[in-house]
C-alpha cells in the first residue's frame, strides 16, 4: 500500500510539473517581452529618442548597428525561444528586432 501511495504522489507530480512547463514558458516568454518594452521605451524617452516598434528578423534583413543598447537575456528552456535585441543605428535612431534562439536548457539538475 505504501509502495502504491508513493508511485500515485510521484505520478501527480510529474504530471503538474509538465502542465507548468507548457503552460509557464509562454508566460516566461511573455514576461521578459514585455519588460524588454517597458525598459525599452524608458531608455528611449530619457534619449530624446522614438520608442522603437519590435520588427522580426530574417536573413534578408540589414544591419546597421553603431550601438548595442540592451539584449534580453537568455530564457530557461530547452526549446528555441524569442529574444530581443535594440540598438542604435549609424543615424541614431533606436530598432529592436525579435529573433530566435535555442534557450539555456539544462538538463543534468542544475
Amino acid at each position: 500500500m505504501k509502495l502504491f501511495k508513493l508511485s500515485m504522489a510521484a505520478l501527480v507530480l510529474s504530471l503538474s510539473s509538465l502542465a507548468m512547463a507548457e503552460g509557464g514558458g509562454d508566460r516566461t516568454f511573455e514576461r521578459a517581452m514585455q519588460a524588454n518594452e517597458r525598459a525599452m521605451a524608458a531608455y528611449a524617452a530619457k534619449q530624446g529618442k522614438e520608442v522603437p516598434v519590435v520588427k522580426n528578423y530574417t536573413y534578408e534583413t540589414e544591419l546597421d548597428i553603431k550601438k548595442v543598447v540592451n539584449v534580453t537575456p537568455p530564457i530557461k528552456s530547452c526549446n528555441v525561444v524569442p529574444s530581443r535585441m535594440t540598438y542604435e543605428d549609424s543615424a541614431g535612431k533606436l530598432i529592436t528586432i525579435e529573433y530566435k534562439v535555442l534557450g539555456e536548457c539544462r538538463t543534468n539538475g542544475s
